[in-house]
């Protein structure tokens, strides 16, 4: 999902509304690919928290990183996934 608002931040959803937005349309796209007859699995979060400095510019930025499973799986996943989305990239023609 592409951020909403303003470029300069202002009128910006609350991070947890724009984290919750981000899981409604992930949850979404789930439902309109499987249809009704699915069950989720694992599940693994990752989001970039950016810290505003005192002039407004990014101050840092951090990844928050959940994976409720064996590290060793977790990292399988995570494996998978970087090759699903090396895989949606555009290639050069």
């Amino acid at each position: 999902m592409a951020s909403s608002g303003d470029a300069d931040g202002e009128n910006q959803p609350s991070p947890r509304a724009r984290l919750m937005q981000e899981v409604a349309d992930e949850m979404d796209g789930i439902e309109t690919e499987f249809g009704d007859n699915y069950q989720i699995g694992r599940v693994i979060t990752i989001v970039e928290v950016i810290r505003p400095g005192p002039d407004g510019e990014g101050e840092g930025v951090g990844l928050r990183v959940r994976a409720g499973q064996y590290p060793w799986v977790a990292l399988g996943i995570l494996e998978a996934a970087k090759k699903i989305v090396e895989a949606q990239m555009p290639r050069p023609e």
